[in-house]
């Protein structure tokens, strides 16, 4: 049997594609079209190699035996859900075998009562969106992937979206885990009560972990019950400054929108070339305010005379006009796409500094060249910068790198952060320690080590 070593740091070669070993996993395919398929994720990060191999679970069964014997034999395992990750945490490699839960996509059960749903982890979060409506309830992270991520990859991440302005990120809305650990036993944590302190909070420590504490089986999530009112709010600026310092204004009446949303002219324009639209030609950047509740108009005419004075804004006049505004904020990144290949930045700033971030990236693009896309969830301060190459330009090195780690210097000097949802996955180690400092890292990797001492869960992401 040949082999070969992936890392030196793991000490022990794993099976090459084709091998006896990887024959005895379940469900496993070595075939180049599957391997290829889950070699890399959303991110921009092209792998050099492909995967030794990819293990489709249908079942729980499924994935503690494929870490019973990953951890046997101490092949390194990279969990994956959707593939719609933006950091380079679902990439995968040489010597490195994929353990796709996608497949892993039934609603359990609802239970409109208590307000909540238990899933595998494939289910994507649109389809349990329009599970959870039959109920009058509604899932709330709310990435702008929604119709093509998965819950397993939102908690990995702790993704946000658009609607955690009001709700949360991924985080508030998980009340209980069952996770196989990578020796294949099984951990459950948390509970199907809104409130439980008892012991550590281990179902806080996977969320967000990116696969390298555990792989999620099964997921309780809270509900909520559908808002009664919606309200819609399109204001546009002459550039983006004067967008930011809007939505700094929003945040500073305190009100609490359940979408605040900012693009600014340049993706405007490749939503217009995408869609056949025309927003660039209403101004130089646009915001989304959204409000919901029994307040939400009284909420919308509070947005109105604040934003009116810096823009033009007018109210969407019926579902229909309010439901084509969010499309054109979730066909963003799409549209990008069509341009070239597409880094998306995650940083995070007080929501007073808006203007400040955004003219700073302004800025990082006109030194470096590198063509900068931004759009923001504004009310709570994460932006996402996007950085758009031509197809042969590598994210990992070059004017691309450079730019992301201005980002994330622009972000600290601001007080904020490298990443708001997003995660760090491999293109952010970088400047993980410099954001969390030593003491942080080192109590991170002891964790990760108690939990999975071969270290086969993920290696090289996140840490």
């Amino acid at each position: 049997m040949s082999t070969h070593s992936l890392d030196p740091e793991l000490g022990d070669a794993v099976a090459a594609p084709g091998s006896t070993v990887l024959a005895g996993f379940p469900s496993v395919s070595v075939l180049e079209e599957d391997r290829q398929r889950v070699s890399t994720d959303r991110s921009g990060f092209v792998p050099e190699t492909l995967p030794d191999g990819v293990v489709a679970a249908r079942s729980v069964e499924d994935v503690v035996d494929t870490l019973r014997l990953a951890s046997l034999h101490r092949i390194p395992v990279v969990p994956r859900g959707a593939g719609t990750g933006l950091a380079a945490a679902s990439s995968s490699r040489a010597g490195e075998l994929v353990l796709d839960v996608s497949g892993m996509n039934r609603i359990l059960r609802i239970d409109p009562e208590e307000q909540l749903a238990v899933v595998e982890p494939g289910v994507l979060n649109a389809d349990l969106n329009a599970a959870a409506a039959e109920y009058g309830l509604f899932y709330a992270p709310d990435p702008a992937s929604t119709a093509i991520c998965s819950i397993g990859g939102n908690i990995a991440t702790n993704a946000g979206g658009m609607r955690c302005a009001k709700y949360g990120v991924t985080r508030e809305s998980v009340l209980a885990l069952r996770v196989i650990l990578a020796d294949g036993r099984e951990l459950r944590t948390g509970r199907e009560t809104i409130k439980g302190v008892s012991g550590y909070d281990l179902n806080a420590l996977m969320i967000g972990s990116e696969g390298t504490l555990g792989v999620v089986v099964e997921a309780t999530l809270r509900l909520r019950p559908q808002p009664v009112h919606t309200a819609t709010v399109a204001a546009f600026f002459p550039d983006v400054t004067a967008a930011a310092r809007a939505a700094s204004a929003v945040v500073a009446a305190r009100i609490q929108p359940s979408v605040m949303e900012l693009m600014d002219g340049p993706t405007l324009e490749a939503v217009d070339m995408a869609m056949g639209t025309d927003y660039r030609a209403k101004g130089g950047a646009f915001l989304l305010v959204q409000t919901d509740g029994y307040g939400a108009f009284l909420e919308q005419d509070v947005v109105m005379d604040v934003v009116s004075p810096l823009g033009s804004c007018e109210k969407a006049v019926d579902d229909e006009h309010a439901a084509a505004l969010m499309t054109a904020r979730r066909e963003a990144i799409p549209s990008l796409e069509k341009l070239g290949r597409v880094s998306i930045g995650d940083i995070g700033v007080p929501r007073g500094r808006l203007a400040e971030v955004v003219s700073g990236l302004e800025d990082i693009s006109a030194r470096t060249g590198v063509r900068i896309f931004t759009i923001a969830h504004a009310s709570d301060g994460n932006l996402h910068p996007m950085i758009v190459m031509d197809p042969e330009d590598s994210v990992t090195t070059g004017p691309a790198k450079v730019a992301l780690g201005e980002m994330f210097h622009l972000a600290k000097r601001l007080g904020g952060t490298l990443t708001g949802e997003h995660g760090i996955g491999l293109l952010k180690r970088d400047w993980l320690e410099e954001e969390v400092g030593a003491v942080p890292l080192e109590v991170m990797n002891t964790i990760r080590t108690a939990l999975d001492p071969l270290g086969i869960l993920n290696p090289g992401k996140g840490l």
